[in-house]
């Protein structure tokens, strides 16, 4: 039987485009676009040459492709996502443009804020050199700071076209699906019932389906009261212990996030948030004043006072991000965008122990909710960064459950996923950039069930290792660094060892000893690059280190820099405690280095040009990171979200 589903608002028309056109990965032999619209696509991309030597562009496309011929889902009754990828021989290194004709005519009519100034089409560049980077992760719509991308693309639109960024990597937390405001998930639930995205129903939870999620008196600020539980030790230590009390069982969260009162749940809450992040559209559809006018009352159960407050509070934080939605379209139809997960795109400590994967995928509800994370994120995401990693075999899978969703299907599709390890990604550039998946597949302990597991496996850091042999340089994106902040590393250490890591995020490469060691080995090998830069963010704090080997004179030059978050920070207060911390302990010389797994190693901070001796900066921002022909950096520096630029110089020539 067909699953519940809210019914869509059909008499309000939609326009064609709701999301993107976002400009995914881009060749020499394909270009591939991504874009969510309301009916089925008829019409064709046109890719146009510009003339380097006119003023005007060029006004014959040397090359047109079918849209109707792209790969697409249909995601509900009134909502297709198309990713069309075109096959071709294109200019590398040259002026391009483009432009969409539907059935309604031209994109940038329809849309005329996708153009920057003096722009007729949308124009971009397929760069064979990775030269210069715009990368950053964490990008919470409801943290009380401006949207770093809105300033990069205040950048983007002064750049002449050969000046603007090869790419722009996003390198984890895209959305925050465990971190929700309470405006966003009003608009997230009127944006259901406008486009008749899919029901779904559950096993084994205090809500039988979607529709009465929706309906539950715990549906605003209180789901942390409706995500599993589960007894803390596991059930099979009381089978071996039968006369225990079952006081002593202490139930806890299956869902670690200290804000998961607004956790999502349902895959079409998934897809609602990534179409209210990404694009202005549907927001002219929702009514954002909508609950508080009804005086925070949905079906009988009204918000209490110190929650309405809340909203209150976040309703503003909410407006101004949404007013910076159109510009954040604009940036992604013009850059070459890639993306890879970290924990908050699916919920906060995801696979960080062996003893959170038994509970989490040891119940239905929650191994529901973290496959509905995972499936989106193919969507949105994950589809666009190398659709070649996706086969008949995948697709067909997907428009399977699609064509007729059912809970059968859902769960069947979502096993499906647990178990593809194909996430990961190399972007084809000079230098070769190799996107890391540090969530999937872990190196899981064998010591303790509540002990972190290493970021990769044994096998997947071979493989990556395989990709970097006889590269003279390559980029690295890790969503978490490979170099972090040691006094930190310690503290994570710490409550580790009192059995407490979900408190803190005890996660990093230094933090499980196999693949830490196994990591250092990759960069101290005869055959690995000269230039490795690591491009980190997930910690909501800046900062670049200069990574050398101890007793080798011809080290390769390792540089980890890290750009969080494009719209978070960290406790500022805490930060610069850690920060006067790190440098007083853990200098190039201290002794305490002998202590660590990265002993053979000296790490160098940088000082950024700031007044005042921090090394970490705390401020919202987008990273931005300029190469030499050699793959080495020569130039290191965030964009903050008040349009700020700070660089991290070089540090001088030491012994």
């Amino acid at each position: 039987m067909p699953e519940p589903c809210i019914t869509p608002n059909t008499v309000q028309p939609l326009p064609l485009i709701l999301a993107g056109p976002i400009l995914r990965q881009v060749t020499a032999q394909q270009i591939t676009l991504w874009l969510t619209v309301s009916q089925p696509l008829e019409g064709s991309v046109q890719v146009y040459q510009d003339d380097p030597l006119s003023s005007s562009l060029s006004e014959t496309p040397f090359f047109s492709g079918d849209l109707a011929t792209g790969e697409h889902i249909q995601i509900g009754q009134r909502a297709w996502i198309y990713q069309v990828t075109f096959q071709g021989e294109f200019p590398v290194d040259a002026p391009l443009s483009y432009q969409i004709i539907t059935q309604q005519g031209e994109l940038t009519d329809e849309l005329p804020h996708l153009l920057y100034d003096g722009e007729s089409r949308i124009r971009f560049t397929i760069n064979t050199r990775a030269d210069y980077v715009m990368h950053g992760s964490c990008r919470n719509p409801h943290y009380p700071s401006k949207d770093s991308l809105v300033a990069a693309d205040n950048k983007v639109g002064g750049q002449a076209l050969h000046e603007r960024p090869s790419l722009l990597m996003m390198s984890g937390d895209q959305i925050y699906a465990d971190h929700v405001a309470g405006p966003m998930l009003d608009a997230i639930q009127q944006v259901i019932a406008l486009l008749g995205l899919h029901g779904e129903s559950f096993e084994k939870a205090q809500v039988d389906n979607s529709n009465a999620l929706f309906a539950h008196p715990y549906n605003f600020y209180h789901r942390d009261k409706i995500l599993p539980h589960y007894l803390e030790g596991g059930e099979e230590v009381f089978e071996r212990v039968p006369r225990v009390a079952n006081w002593l069982r202490r139930k806890v969260p299956v869902f670690s996030s200290r804000e998961s009162n607004n956790h999502l749940i349902t895959l079409s809450e998934f897809v609602a948030m990534y179409l209210l992040v990404w694009s202005p559209v549907l927001w002219r559809f929702v009514d954002s004043n909508k609950l508080q006018q009804l005086d925070f009352t949905w079906h009988g159960h009204t918000l209490a006072p110190q929650w309405q407050q809340v909203w209150k509070n976040e309703k503003p934080i909410i407006d101004e991000f949404v007013a910076g939605l159109p510009q954040v379209q604009r940036l992604l139809a013009h850059l070459p965008t890639y993306m890879i997960f970290d924990d908050h795109d699916v919920t906060d400590d995801w696979n960080l122990t062996v003893g959170w994967e038994q509970a989490a995928y040891g119940n239905p509800f929650s191994r529901r909710i973290i496959g509905n994370g995972l499936l989106s994120y193919w969507l949105f995401q994950g589809w666009g960064n190398a659709p070649e990693n996706f086969d008949e075999t995948f697709m067909a899978r997907m428009q399977d459950f699609f064509s007729a969703p059912n809970r059968d299907r859902q769960d069947s599709l979502i096993d499906y996923l647990y178990r593809f390890e194909q996430w990961h990604y190399t972007v084809n550039t000079t230098p070769k950039m190799l996107v890391l998946d540090t969530r999937t597949r872990r190196w899981r302990s064998e010591s303790k069930m509540n002990k972190p597991s290493g970021l990769m496996d044994w096998e997947a850091l071979i493989e990556m290792h395989q990709g970097l042999i006889h590269e003279p340089a390559v980029i690295i994106v890790s969503a978490a660094p490979m170099f972090g902040v040691k006094f930190i590393e310690m503290l994570q250490r710490g409550m580790t060892w009192i059995g407490q890591p979900l408190l803190v995020d005890a996660e990093n490469w230094m933090a499980h000893p196999g693949s830490a060691n196994t990591l250092i080995s990759i960069f101290t090998h005869t055959k690995t690059p000269t230039n490795f830069v690591i491009l980190s963010g997930d910690v909501h704090y800046s900062f670049a280190y200069d990574v050398k080997l101890r007793f080798r004179k011809c080290s390769p030059n390792i540089y980890q820099i890290t750009c969080s978050g494009i719209k978070n920070e960290f406790p500022n207060g805490l930060l610069r405690v850690c920060d006067f911390m790190d440098r007083i302990l853990y200098s190039p010389r201290s002794p305490l280095n002998w202590l660590t797994k990265r002993k053979r190693l000296k790490v160098f901070k940088r000082d950024p040009d700031l007044p005042g001796n921090h090394r970490l900066i705390n401020r919202s921002a987008i990273g931005e990171v300029r190469l030499d022909e050699n793959g080495k950096p020569v130039d290191i520096a965030i964009l903050t979200a008040e349009g700020e630029r700070i660089a991290f110089p070089p540090i001088e020539e030491r012994d």
